[in-house]
């Protein structure tokens, strides 16, 4: 490859991050905004992700998640969160109505 073409590839990779972190800026904005509900925000949260995700591909040379990866991840940590969520705050003893 010659030096214009390598040129041309950097300068496609850097208008490509650019676009990523417009990309992550208004979604992380779109967060604060209330009234869609949890499923919009929860698309919002995923897609950030991906985006991140996205972003490290193209900006860095190590390996990153693969999209299947990347979503189990985001499954486990949903699940952890959820039986979190579901457990007595510490300190709170929950008695049981059953004699």
């Amino acid at each position: 490859m010659d030096a214009n073409n390598l040129k041309a590839i950097e300068t496609q990779r850097q208008a490509l991050l650019g676009q990523l972190n417009a990309a992550e800026a208004a979604l992380r904005s779109g967060l604060h905004t209330h009234g869609f509900g949890s499923t919009a925000r929860e698309h919002m949260e995923r897609a950030r992700a991906h985006i991140q995700e996205a972003y490290i591909a193209i900006a860095e040379t190590k390996a990153v998640r693969s999209v299947p990866q990347l979503v189990e991840d985001l499954n486990r940590i949903e699940q952890a969160c959820n039986e979190l969520r579901q457990q007595p705050p510490p300190g709170v003893t929950i008695k049981s109505l059953r004699p």
